[in-house]
């Protein structure tokens, strides 16, 4: 019997994890990267997709950052000697000019620290994309929603003047 020349399907997005809901809470002024400190049962677990970002956030201790609220929810073959705590704090992984500058701005100007999107790099290491930004009041949400609303009317609108 001759064998078939099945390849294994691989996930060309890089992507692990995306909080939507950052993006529609906060006004982001400056995002960067930053590295994550895991174990390995966690990294095992991002593998097979089981993370969840909606509601965490990134808070500066003794002049660290940490991540805090990320739930990577553990696998039953990961580990079997390891006590796996899905919502431990996980240190993020800055250089001190970047951490001093976040320090310096939340404790100032009232910034937060969300982390956006989580995601690989080089297919082997972890990244985090962290936003610092502001709260969003009512009436900006309202505007982002009728701004988004007129993109998709104002699209239709061309794509119907287009095809006639």
């Amino acid at each position: 019997m001759a064998k078939k020349n099945a390849k294994k399907s691989k996930n060309t997005s890089a992507s692990i994890a995306r909080n939507k809901r950052a993006t529609f809470d906060y006004k982001f002024e400056d995002k960067m990267e930053a590295g994550l400190s895991l174990m390995g049962w966690e990294v095992k677990s991002i593998r097979m997709g089981k993370v969840n970002l909606s509601e965490s956030y990134v808070f500066l201790r003794e002049g660290e950052a940490y991540l805090f609220g990320c739930t990577i929810a553990p696998l039953n073959t990961a580990s079997t000697h390891v006590v796996c705590d899905p919502l431990r704090s996980r240190k993020l992984l800055l250089k001190r000019k970047e951490l001093d500058k976040l320090q310096g701005l939340v404790d100032r100007k009232g910034y937060s620290i969300v982390p956006i999107s989580m995601y690989w790099q080089k297919g082997a290491w972890v990244k985090i994309e962290i936003g610092l930004g502001k709260g969003k009041k009512e009436h900006d949400k309202r505007d982002d929603t009728k701004d988004r609303e007129w993109q998709i009317e104002k699209a239709r609108t061309i794509k119907k003047a287009v095809q006639q």
